[in-house]
Parts: C-alpha cells; sequence; structure tokens
C-alpha cells in the first residue's frame, strides 16, 4: 500500500524546462502555450534559465497562472550566487527570491547547483548555505559536484540546515547518485548517461530508477530529466509516467 501511494500521488516526474520535442507532440493536447500543454501530462518542471538571467516577477506571476493548483515549479539559483566568491551573497539572492515569489504557491524546491571545481570547507559551506536558509522558508536541494561534498561530516551539516542533496545521474563521486541530506524530501536529476546532457535512458534503467523512487521513504521524490540536448528528456519522463501508471492521453 505505501508503494501504490507514492506511485500514485508523491513521485513527481518533470524535465528541466518545458519544452515539447516534435517526436512527442502527441502525447500533449492541444492549448495555448507549450506550458499550459506540459502541466498536463506532468506535474513538476525545474526552471533552469534562472540560473543564466533574471526575469521579472510578473513572468512567474504568468507562468503560475497558467497551471494548474496542484502544478509546481523548483526553481535553480543563479549562477551569479552559486559560482560566485560566496563573499556575500545576501543581495543577489533576496533579489532572486523577490522574482520567483510571483509563482506564489506553485514554488517548489529551489536547487543550488555548485560548481565542479568548489570543494567542501566546513566553515565556507556552513557560512554559504546558512544564508540560503535564513533566508529561505521552503525547501533546499544542493547539488554539489566535487567528490569532497560526498565524504563522512557533510550530511551533518545539511541535515541540521534541512538542506536535501540531490541524487545524480551520472554520479560524479561515488554515493552521489543516492540521496542525501536531509531527508523529508529527495530529488534526483538525471542529465543522461553515458553523453551527459544527450543520451537518452534504456527502459531497463528507467525502471531501475523508478523503482528506486518508490522504495524511497522521504515523503516527497521529485525526478527531473535533464537530458534536454537531445530532446531525450520528455520522451525519458513519458516513459517513466507509464511505469508508474499515471500516463495520460491527449
Amino acid at each position: 500500500m505505501a508503494d501504490a501511494v507514492r506511485a500514485t500521488g508523491k513521485t513527481l516526474i518533470g524535465t528541466a524546462g518545458w519544452s515539447i520535442p516534435k517526436q512527442d507532440v502527441e502525447s500533449f493536447p492541444t492549448g495555448t502555450s507549450n506550458l499550459e500543454r506540459y502541466a498536463a501530462v506532468f506535474s513538476v518542471t525545474e526552471i533552469n534559465t534562472s540560473f543564466y538571467r533574471h526575469h521579472r516577477r510578473s513572468t512567474y506571476e504568468r507562468w503560475a497562472a497558467s497551471v494548474p493548483d496542484h502544478f509546481r515549479f523548483s526553481a535553480k539559483a543563479p549562477r551569479s550566487v552559486t559560482h560566485s566568491g560566496w563573499i556575500d551573497i545576501s543581495a543577489e539572492l533576496d533579489a532572486f527570491l523577490v522574482e520567483i515569489a510571483g509563482l506564489g504557491k506553485k514554488l517548489g524546491p529551489i536547487l543550488i547547483q555548485l560548481p565542479p571545481k568548489r570543494a567542501f570547507d566546513t566553515q565556507e559551506a556552513d557560512r554559504f548555505l546558512t544564508v540560503f536558509r535564513s533566508q529561505v522558508d521552503g525547501n533546499l536541494v544542493l547539488e554539489p559536484r566535487h567528490p569532497s561534498w560526498f565524504l563522512p561530516g557533510v550530511d551533518e551539516l545539511l541535515q541540521r540546515l534541512k538542506i536535501a542533496r540531490v541524487a545524480a545521474d551520472p554520479p560524479p563521486a561515488a554515493e552521489a547518485d543516492k540521496p542525501g541530506g536531509w531527508r523529508g524530501l529527495t530529488y534526483t536529476r538525471l542529465h543522461g548517461s553515458p553523453d551527459m546532457y544527450r543520451s537518452p535512458y534504456p527502459m531497463d534503467r528507467l525502471k531501475a530508477l523508478t523503482d528506486a523512487m518508490i522504495a524511497d521513504t522521504a515523503p516527497v521524490a521529485w525526478c527531473i530529466l535533464d537530458n534536454t540536448a537531445s530532446s531525450a528528456a520528455t520522451g525519458d519522463a513519458l516513459a517513466v509516467e507509464k511505469m508508474l501508471g499515471r500516463d495520460k492521453q491527449k
């Protein structure tokens, strides 16, 4: 019964962005915008463009108004915050938070992706992540990519600050493909393997990933397909929805 509950309501599947590739267009209903059509099939999406540039609050408000009440957006923190010197991020972070507040109750987790060369330093990481936690009431998920973030002791900091660690594929280090940190949320990012951002996943690999999410004990499990460069993400996400018994016809 627990698995059935997770499979029907607590495992949230989506893609990075909401483009609809030509090969998958028949899986979506007609609509006035790609986002509307996408939100008729998937329940979540990840906003990656917020990493590269600012969006007006009114843009976020428009996106929120075009999706159903149950739909949620995760938002990627700007590189001006995550890839800076980490000296004083408060002003940049606050500007981002003011913008994404336009999503209202449809705002899901905020994704903090770190540069591959950013090694773990206890004091530096504590100071940086504490700023996030002090300014964000909602869920935070961290995607570190340097192997030092997966050593013993790091989870203690993340648990104290209630920050979930992303389960990533391909993993940048041992154990990086498993969720860590705060376990009130699981957030999986599938980038495509072996060719990152391009390779589609074979069905047996998607089945294994789906089974792992169903078995996960966290209250909510997000899964974002990020192999968008070759338009593989949408088809993979649709396949996972079908494995969960939730595929929808247009």
